[in-house]
């Protein structure tokens, strides 16, 4: 049985334009890497385990704040290209980041070195237009924003631009 997984996709609208919040996973692995690894806020949870409180869930973890109440999209579960199964929501809302803090995890490193360090989940997080996010996101979640863009509730609304694009608020 693959793997489950469940995320929020944040969303606002700004200046016509739509962003989303990202976070940028910590650790040593994804220390000097960008464009193609940041990811939603989202985590595992257990078969039979409900989809949306999990994705609830790890939004507090990642993010240290409970998600905003918005109008909600639920997407199809989308395989990713590792067999995962990542059931994905996206609310309306909109979230100051300051005093983001994610919850963390114990990694050997270097592998075989005996030496143990934590690590924040999400070392920063970002608004991005959908247009940047593209380029941020691991592969497999960019058709995330596709989905988002496609729903009737933002018919007329951009993608955003990516020239000097920068993130909105990022911590």
């Amino acid at each position: 049985m693959p793997k489950l997984s469940a995320g929020l996709l944040l969303y606002r609208v700004t200046d016509g334009a739509v962003e989303v919040l990202i976070g940028h996973p910590g650790g040593p692995f994804w220390a000097r890497r960008d464009d193609g690894a940041w990811s939603i806020p989202k985590g595992e949870y257990t078969d039979g385990e409900d989809p949306w409180a999990a994705a609830q869930r790890e939004f507090r973890e990642e993010l240290g704040f409970p998600p905003p109440e918005g109008p909600r999209i639920d997407f199809e579960p989308l395989r990713q290209p590792s067999g995962k199964i990542v059931t994905a929501f996206a609310v309306r809302g909109d979230l100051d980041l300051e005093g983001t803090a994610s919850n963390t995890f114990v990694l050997e490193w270097p592998k075989g070195s005996g030496n143990f360090r934590e690590y924040p989940e999400i070392d920063r997080v970002g608004w991005f237009s959908v247009a940047r996010a593209r380029s941020k996101l691991l592969t497999g979640q960019r058709a995330l924003l596709d989905r988002l863009m496609e729903h009737p509730s933002l018919a007329g609304y951009a993608a955003g631009v990516l020239e000097g694009d920068e993130p909105a608020g990022s911590q």
